[in-house]
């Protein structure tokens, strides 16, 4: 039961217009936090999710920033900390990705995809990790949580510069979770096959029935990773998991066993 006398918790979700990012919004509105939805591109996205939020009974702030700008993270903080001036969760969910490249043909990459994807992936992810800290300080279970991938330690995903990005954001998970402690818990989950908009649209319909059936075939729990799913568990690290930090928490529906 939500303590109507007691502030409300903020979550910033990085990322939060459609797939994990909005599906995440979604359940923190759910479960009584106020939530900032950031978006760079799709504002109509970003606002028909916030309205959904704001029906559960959330305040909201819809804020565009491109995560791999740091001045653009750092004005997101700013008009955060005018609106609530604390904020209790960061869940930096923006991501890229260079579209499904076969692995096997290195030529299909370039540098430049390469500082793209890491702009956003790691840079990304630390600046505004930066950016909020001093939000964070102070209050009670702060925690961030990053959206990591099973390809960060399979090799797999949509592209080698995509998987080596989510690597070095596990390395950033534990290198900030040392940095950071005891104010605020830092830890990561690394969703596998993910059945989302992203999904559908990176695919032609027949390649993605295939990936989906591989995937379930050896996946002990026969099911690929919902958004919700993902969102569940984020908030489980964010909010129940007091006593984790550092941890990287593989959500694949025992693919890796299988």
């Amino acid at each position: 039961m939500i303590n109507k006398d007691t502030p409300r918790r903020v979550c910033v979700i990085t990322g939060s217009s459609t797939g994990i990012g909005a599906a995440t919004a979604l359940h923190f509105a759910r479960q009584g936090h106020d939530v900032v939805i950031n978006y760079a591109r799709k504002r109509d996205a970003a606002d028909a999710v916030a309205a959904q939020c704001r029906a559960d009974g959330a305040q909201v702030l819809v804020i565009r920033a491109d995560v791999s700008d740091d001045v653009q993270c750092r004005a997101l903080a700013d008009e955060v900390g005018q609106h609530w001036g604390r904020v209790h969760t960061l869940v930096n969910n923006a991501g890229t990705s260079a579209g499904v490249v076969d692995p096997k043909d290195l030529d299909a990459l370039s540098a430049d995809d390469f500082h793209a994807i890491h702009a956003v992936n790691v840079v990304g992810a630390f600046q505004m990790s930066r950016a909020l800290l001093p939000l964070m300080r102070g209050h009670a279970g702060a925690s961030m949580v990053n959206v990591s991938s099973m390809a960060s330690i399979m090799g797999t995903g949509s592209s080698i510069a995509y998987a080596v990005s989510k690597g070095a954001l596990n390395t950033l998970t534990l290198s900030l979770a040392r940095s950071l402690a005891p104010d605020v818990r830092v830890n990561a989950v690394l969703p596998g096959l993910v059945d989302s908009d992203w999904l559908t649209g990176s695919l032609p319909p027949e390649q993605l029935a295939a990936r989906r059936s591989r995937y379930t075939a050896r996946a002990l729990l026969n099911e690929t990773i919902t958004p919700d799913d993902v969102a569940r568990t984020i908030h489980w690290l964010a909010v129940d998991a007091i006593k984790m930090t550092g941890q990287l928490i593989q959500l694949d529906a025992g693919f890796r066993l299988g």
